[in-house]
């Protein structure tokens, strides 16, 4: 398979489909992580192809959407402060922080806010504009994470004095841990998200497979991709295997990539980080290292201080861990919509609530 209608063939999936019909004899849970993946399934309509008792759960994959809302709060202030060239990726600019508030409001009001397509672009903005301080909002799990590494590591080699980042990095395992250790955990089987992978490889999932007893098969995001995925995970289930498998092997490898590796371990460090709707995860995130300190905006602007409020009729965090689905929030589609979004996961484009609204044509009372 080198094309990707091949990867959306009616005919592949459907006998994929078939597969896991006749291979399913009991009920299982299956907790795909990445928002991406998400996405597919409500737009494909996979999780409706599947047998009754095999039940899909929407995992914290969406980096937009667990970006603490002490952070975005950060953020406004950030590039509310008329010296600064705030610097962010599309998907944040609609993200609601305390009172509602949100960056393209702020643009709309005179902030200097850009969206950029790499962090580079920040490093390019800062070298255009000497007098005014350029500040990246770093958003992403480890996918992303590797090109904030080549622009904080190449404004230090360039000596940039007007460039920094608002690091909001969160890794993918720690959540993974965190949801298999609650109490409230009925997750079975995971679907690992394949990009990933691609960057960090899965020596890590080997360990979280073996200490929970949970199969993990790293997967694509294209329905063949997904369906293949769903079929290695119940066959292991129905099998009563636990292996780390990878249907993505196109793009992953065991070891990963290990040169952008290197560049994340140059520039950065593990941190306990505040995830949205869902708290604190020990070593859940990255920070600078101590040598690039100086490139930290919260460092430089002093913004440890800044009170937050999160919404009360948001359950962002139940869907988040997969307890609940997002049309079992009483707001969705009525007091939380795309126009008026009470949380993240409604306005990402790798949001859960924004795919069950966007895909399933709900009518809403």
């Amino acid at each position: 398979m080198k094309f990707v209608n091949e990867y959306r063939s009616p005919k592949i999936a459907q006998e994929y489909v078939a597969e896991i019909a006749r291979i399913t004899t009991r009920p299982w849970k299956i907790m795909e992580i990445c928002g991406g993946q998400t996405h597919s399934i409500v737009k494909y309509g996979i999780d409706k192809l599947l047998p009754a008792q095999i039940t899909l759960i929407h995992g914290p994959g969406c980096p937009v959407c667990v970006t603490s809302v002490d952070l975005i709060d950060q953020a406004i202030a950030l590039a509310a402060l008329p010296e600064v060239i705030f610097c962010t990726f599309g998907d944040m600019l609609r993200i609601p922080g305390s009172e509602r508030k949100d960056l393209r409001s702020l643009k709309a009001q005179g902030g200097d806010v850009r969206i950029i397509y790499s962090p580079l672009d920040a490093v390019k903005i800062a070298l255009q504009n000497p007098d005014r301080q350029v500040v990246f909002f770093a958003v992403g799990f480890e996918t992303t994470v590797p090109t904030t590494a080549m622009a904080v590591y190449q404004a230090s080699q360039l000596e940039i004095e007007n460039f920094s980042a608002l690091v909001a990095h969160v890794l993918v395992p720690p959540a993974m841990e965190t949801i298999l250790a609650s109490s409230e955990n009925c997750v079975q089987g995971f679907l690992a998200a394949g990009h990933v992978c691609t960057i960090t490889g899965y020596e890590d999932y080997l360990e979280i497979a073996l200490q929970y007893d949970i199969p993990i098969v790293i997967t694509g995001f294209e329905p063949v991709d997904i369906l293949q995925g769903i079929y290695m995970c119940i066959k292991q289930l129905e099998a009563g295997i636990v292996e780390v498998e990878n249907q993505y092997s196109r793009s992953v490898s065991y070891e990963g990539n290990q040169t952008a590796q290197q560049l994340i371990r140059e520039v950065f460090e593990t941190t306990s980080r505040q995830w949205r709707g869902i708290g604190m995860i020990e070593e859940s995130g990255l920070k600078l290292r101590d040598r690039y300190s100086k490139f930290d905006a919260e460092k430089r602007f002093n913004l440890k201080d800044h009170q937050t409020q999160e919404s009360s009729d948001c359950i962002s965090g139940l869907i988040l861990q997969g307890i609940k689905k997002p049309t079992q929030c009483e707001a969705f589609g009525k007091k939380c919509t795309p126009e008026n979004p009470l949380g993240a996961p409604m306005v990402s484009s790798e949001g859960a609530c924004a795919a069950y609204y966007r895909y399933r044509q709900l009518v809403f009372s």
